[in-house]
């Protein structure tokens, strides 16, 4: 087994679209939201908002996030790591 499947996977979303205001995060519409995709970890998710980020970073209306579903499948994930940051 490589490492890479030994890991544990920390599934995160990775979606945007044009903001109806720049003081919420109320999409414009829904039925456009661009779905960029599905990651096994952080490091991915990031290199991929990161790119769509940088593309349209001309529109100040446009937002693209991450989305830690992990912490929503499996509350305890957060959790053990929230602790973890405590002790050191």
């Amino acid at each position: 087994m490589t490492a890479r499947k030994s890991a544990k996977q920390l599934l995160h979303l990775v979606f945007g679209g044009e903001l109806s205001s720049l003081s919420s995060v109320d999409f414009k519409d829904l039925s456009k939201l661009d779905v960029v995709g599905f990651y096994p970890n952080y490091a991915e998710a990031h290199k991929a908002w990161q790119i769509k980020a940088r593309e349209t970073i001309d529109n100040a209306q446009m937002r693209y996030v991450i989305v830690h579903l992990h912490r929503l499948l499996d509350p305890a994930t957060d959790i053990a790591k929230r602790k973890i940051r405590k002790k050191t």
